[in-house]
């Protein structure tokens, strides 16, 4: 009994988390059948102009759809396997009596397993997941929701039902850009018809098909509004390499916190995201750069610490060759 209560309660939830996106599917579907059917079909008598509205108008939504779908399901990409510390070191780190031991036990493990880990945690010690039993890669939070660790960690977002990360931040960010572009050319093709509707002048419209057409604009023009705001922010933030969590709180490095740790500049920051290829930027197909556990920081303030860590790898591997052969020779 209470397995299947939990799991009733658990298809609950994910059928509430649901309710956001079928939500959007639906003023959508709604608003392609105000658009096509009653505006262009019924309303516009100009047939080249019905033409070029209906030409421009499902490109801009196939893009807007493309990307949606992009970001909702595009798997979440968690720490690799070396992250993860194992059930017995699991357990001891948890247990540990002191945090300089747990700090202690985090370490060792880190330099065992040769992690590149620059980020810490608020006490120093290095990042780690109790519920996920693993050392958190630079950028990476537990999303509760999820249930998981993501890399590169931004936010759940309930329009989406995902996690934004490194796995879908591209298309997050296309799917804003294109629903703002989407809902900017119906508000403008079909503003022309929200003033006849009020002004009466086209009475060959039906009273059902006038409230279409004067819902359809009002509902783009406040979605275009409420996206934009989303969009140029997290354009900014790309900008600046920063993650919405990053905003508000910035990542600690060892030498304290540091808000443009990953800032490379604005130019690699967004060729990070989207590539050097503009055609290929704009459309939701995977161009993200690197593989959401190593991350370049800004030399100017961090260059210091990179490459001590490197020379710590270097050092770490040496060693480790230098055993291989002295266990060579012995043998």
């Amino acid at each position: 009994y209470p397995m299947s209560l939990r799991q009733s309660r658990m298809c609950c939830f994910e059928a509430l988390k649901s309710i956001p996106v079928v939500f959007i599917l639906a003023i959508v579907a709604w608003s392609y059948y105000a658009y096509v059917v009653q505006m262009c079909i019924l309303t516009i008598d100009n047939v080249p102009k019905k033409v070029i509205y209906l030409f421009i108008y499902h490109p801009l939504l196939f893009l807007f759809l493309w990307s949606y779908y992009q970001t909702i399901f595009k798997p979440l990409v968690g720490p690799p396997t070396d992250f993860f510390v194992g059930e017995a070191e699991g357990e001891r780190i948890a247990t540990a009596q002191t945090l300089d031991e747990r700090r202690t036990s985090l370490l060792r493990f880190s330099r065992r397993g040769d992690l590149p880990v620059l980020t810490r945690h608020f006490d120093g010690s290095i990042r780690y997941c109790f519920l996920c039993r693993c050392i958190k890669p630079d950028r990476a939070h537990h999303c509760s929701l999820c249930g998981k660790c993501v890399l590169r960690y931004d936010h759940h977002c309930p329009w989406t039902n995902s996690c934004v990360s490194y796995a879908n931040y591209k298309f997050f960010i296309l799917f804003l850009g294109w629903a703002l572009v989407f809902c900017t050319y119906v508000a403008a093709t079909s503003l022309e018809y929200f003033i006849l509707f009020w002004q009466d002048v086209n009475n060959s419209a039906s009273p059902g098909g006038k409230f279409h057409l004067l819902f359809l604009f009002f509902a783009s023009i406040m979605f275009a509004i409420s996206v934009s705001s989303l969009f140029f922010y997290h354009l900014y933030l790309t900008g600046k390499n920063r993650t919405t969590l990053e905003s508000f709180r910035a990542p600690i490095f060892s030498d304290g916190p540091q808000k443009d740790g990953f800032n490379i500049g604005c130019k690699q920051n967004f060729q990070e995201i989207f590539g050097k290829i503009f055609l290929t930027a704009i459309i939701p197909i995977w161009t993200t750069r690197g593989d959401g556990v190593h991350y370049q920081v800004n030399s100017v303030l961090l260059g210091g610490l990179q490459q001590q860590q490197q020379q710590q790898q270097q050092q770490q591997q040496q060693q480790f060759g230098n055993m291989r052969y002295a266990l060579k020779t012995t043998l």
